[in-house]
């Protein structure tokens, strides 16, 4: 990755566990797709004045050269709203993950694709 890794906390005390989680799940991210230029993790806990748990929001966004950012939103609106942030985070990468590889092997099919459209016609016919 060409630029670090920011993560901010927002409306909860920064964690060095839930930090450490991050930098695991986003190196597994990262294992996948080298080609990463910036990525940032936004964790809120949104104000509640309830005696109702907290839920915790989650936003991955993920910068790759020529192309849209991947942006993954874990909000508790949606239908598994978790209490517990490292099961909002478990959630949120797991969706990072699934987006950027169909990117990969996207651009993988474009590739091979480039690659025999390129290939002169003598060589195309001994395939």
């Amino acid at each position: 990755m060409q630029a670090p890794l920011e993560i901010s906390f927002h409306g909860i005390e920064r964690s060095e566990a839930v930090e450490a989680r991050i930098l695991e799940k986003f190196k597994r991210i990262e294992a996948h797709f080298e080609r990463i230029t910036h990525a940032r993790v936004v964790i809120e806990a949104p104000q509640r004045r309830t005696p109702l748990p907290k839920f915790f929001h989650v936003r991955i966004d993920i910068g790759i050269p020529g192309h849209k950012s991947i942006v993954v939103k874990h909000e508790p609106e949606a239908a598994h709203a978790h209490t517990d942030v490292m099961l909002a985070l478990r959630d949120a990468f797991g969706a990072a993950q699934r987006q950027v590889d169909e990117l990969s092997d996207r651009l993988d099919k474009q590739a091979r694709h480039e690659k025999v459209r390129r290939r002169p016609a003598g060589e195309r016919d001994e395939v």
